[in-house]
């Protein structure tokens, strides 16, 4: 029988101390509630994969699923994006046949209600304001008229462009309205632009350095404005300064007893190096977020064994959550979590093609 190693905690930083080791004792299970029956889905309705959630101020819900494929010119299409009340019930699709609709990758709602659609399939990030409607696009979507050109074995990528994303997966927002896109499988950096829609500047490139990233799939901003970036492909989370200076970098390295549940896939191999081989293996970051309020925690989601890691900005492991599985309080590969609170999230699940709503009891 394969196992992980008993690895633990260890922080890297430069601006702040080292965290301490910790003992796998000190790693408590939460208890949490969990309900997979809260959205009232409408007859005929149905979720597929489903890529991101996100909750806004009034506890309404957003989901951005991987449903209905329908055949274009430039290829299949698979994103819808519905929004439900805080009871759950159904209100209403957003975006329907939208240009800018592809492939869902997340959803996030900034701190005025907007609501702002990551789209890995065409390029672009879309935001729409309370109502629904599109007030701003950043990025563009490849011609359908004049697709790439397969690129050759062996070349290098091109270059990141200034104004275009090379699939990017995530968003996220400092105090002062600024956007800090993680861009993505293609280009592996961050992207700031301010709250006018003006692209500032950009910062990393793919590497396993510091400060250098390996799809970076999911993007997280505190109070004060730093930005944590689930460097996934180097298994670690880099905390960067609202102006891409680095602050610290840790890794999550918490023991499992038992066999993991492999729910697709080889079983990773422990230690797996950086620079993509890591994406799988235990404590490789897949979805963060941040609860808002003057006690904020981050949360942090992998593929194997599946759990969610309640840490602290520091990057100390307070807790843990569940493990990959098709029951209820378990999961299958958690793609985006909303955390409106400390103990409330919300967990999108691409393997289940599902919802859950978890309340925590720390």
């Amino acid at each position: 029988m394969r196992r992980f190693p008993a690895l633990m905690l260890t922080a890297v930083a430069l601006t702040a101390p080292t965290v301490s080791p910790i003992s796998a004792q000190s790693v408590p299970a939460i208890r949490f509630d969990a309900s997979i029956d809260f959205l009232k889905m409408p007859a005929n309705l149905y979720l597929g994969e489903v890529a991101g959630v996100a909750v806004n101020s009034k506890g309404h819900v957003f989901v951005y699923s991987r449903t209905g494929e329908r055949s274009t010119v430039h290829g299949a299409t698979a994103a819808q994006l519905f929004e439900f009340g805080a009871d759950g019930v159904f209100i209403r699709e957003i975006g329907k046949e939208l240009y800018g609709f592809a492939f869902a990758h997340t959803v996030r709602v900034d701190g005025d209600d907007n609501i702002w659609a990551t789209d890995e399939g065409t390029n672009m990030i879309i935001k729409f304001n309370s109502a629904g409607r599109v007030t701003m696009v950043l990025g563009r979507r490849e011609e359908a008229a004049e697709p790439a050109a397969p690129r050759p074995a062996g070349a290098p990528a091109p270059a990141a462009g200034w104004g275009t994303f090379n699939r990017p997966t995530d968003v996220a927002w400092d105090p002062q309205g600024n956007t800090f896109i993680s861009d993505g499988y293609g280009n592996s950096r961050v992207v700031k632009v301010d709250k006018n829609g003006k692209w500032v500047k950009t910062w990393g490139e793919r590497g396993s350095g510091q400060g250098q990233l390996n799809t970076p799939h999911s993007i997280a901003a505190d109070a004060k404005g730093n930005v944590y970036v689930a460097d996934r492909g180097n298994r670690r989370i880099q905390v960067f300064d609202s102006d891409g200076g680095f602050l610290r970098q840790f890794t999550i390295d918490v023991p499992f007893a038992g066999e993991p549940n492999i729910m697709n896939g080889a079983m990773p191999v422990a230690g797996a190096p950086a620079g993509g081989g890591a994406t799988m293996a235990s404590g490789s970051p897949w979805a963060i977020c941040i609860n808002p309020g003057a006690n904020q925690f981050l949360y942090v989601a992998d593929a194997v064994p599946g759990r969610i890691y309640k840490v602290t900005l520091e990057g100390k492991v307070v807790g843990t959550l569940g493990e990959a599985g098709k029951q209820l309080k378990q999961f299958g590969w958690i793609h985006e979590i909303s955390c409106p609170s400390e103990n409330t999230l919300y967990v999108a699940e691409i393997l289940n093609w599902r919802l859950q709503k978890l309340t925590l009891h720390p």
